[in-house]
């Protein structure tokens, strides 16, 4: 005969039973070099660390590398090529071009001071980039997102787009070097091509470096003509430094590209944890529900035993 706390209490089971969550262990499966008890092989260690690589972040941050070690390698001896350059062929006297030699020389410590920050700079970012990739969450579990790295995120974001609107205007200040050098350079082929032709003497066309503003009216000789020009084209200082200023400027130019890289990735991963966070706050009023939720079934547990 069943009594009636017995006939309550399996009413109470099959009530409860069926609305309690399952909880279901995962069991990793037995493959390559995976052990029965789960222990990894080397080859599935190596591919789930590569698996947490952002390679985009990766990209650009050797894009940024190469590009400010070309302009800041390059224009570093191009612009000692330059001033060799002037003091041999267009101003004789020292006190002419002191000052553009004083600016060459600052410029020069100002590249120094660029390769110096963009090399910690870049490997800020690309440390940024492994904090935020999703594979990296994968590997190591869930984190916990903060306002101070959202905030951070963010910064970076701001600093990046400040920082490539200077890269655009070093790369269109790169170009004046390359320019002048351009038409140096063609004015030696003019002269080049007109020697056989005896109506136009070389003698005449003349290439006048005050004009661009670098060295004083006064400065003598100041401008180099026909022969003496085409003896300028032909040495060593100017054929490596016009080459190097071309390079500089297309390093310029990568350096700007690789901002722009930066700056997509890190508006994207300023979204991914700005998601994050708001799904961390889902998940803990979630699981605030469930645990409520169980002191309630707990609490008519404990009724029911009693009242039996």
């Amino acid at each position: 005969v069943i009594t009636r706390p017995e006939m309550e209490i399996g009413r109470y089971h099959w009530m409860y039973r069926s609305s309690r969550p399952h909880r279901y262990h995962h069991v990793p499966a037995v493959r390559g070099n995976v052990s029965p008890l789960g222990i990894q092989g080397c080859f599935e260690c190596c591919i789930k660390c590569l698996g947490g690589v952002p390679y985009a972040s990766l990209v650009a941050t050797i894009l940024c590398f190469s590009g400010v070690a070309l302009f800041c390698g390059c224009g570093h001896v191009a612009l000692t090529g330059t001033v060799s350059i002037l003091e041999q062929h267009f101003s004789t006297t020292a006190s002419d071009h002191a000052l553009l030699s004083e600016v060459i020389q600052l410029m020069q410590y100002v590249i120094y001071g660029i390769a110096s920050f963009f090399f910690l700079y870049g490997i800020i970012l690309l440390a940024e980039g492994f904090y935020t990739t999703s594979a990296v969450k994968e590997l190591h579990g869930e984190f916990k997102t903060t306002a101070c790295g959202r905030c951070i995120s963010g910064m970076f974001v701001f600093l990046t787009y400040v920082l490539g609107v200077a890269w655009l205007g070093v790369f269109g200040f790169s170009a004046v070097p390359v320019f002048m050098f351009y038409n140096i350079w063609s004015t030696c082929e003019v002269i080049k091509s007109l020697q056989t032709n005896v109506t136009v003497p070389g003698d005449q066309i003349c290439v006048d470096i005050r004009q661009y503003g670098i060295i004083p009216w006064n400065a003598v000789p100041g401008k180099a003509c026909g022969p003496i020009l085409e003896n300028i084209c032909n040495t060593n200082e100017f054929y490596m430094s016009y080459h190097l200023f071309i390079v500089a400027c297309a390093g310029a130019g990568a350096t700007v590209i690789a901002l722009i890289h930066f700056l997509m990735i890190l508006s994207s991963n300023w979204a991914y944890l700005k998601d994050a966070s708001k799904m961390q706050a889902y998940q803990d009023i979630k699981a605030k529900e469930e645990q409520e939720l169980q002191d309630i079934q707990s609490r008519s547990k404990e009724q029911l035993n009693s009242y039996t």
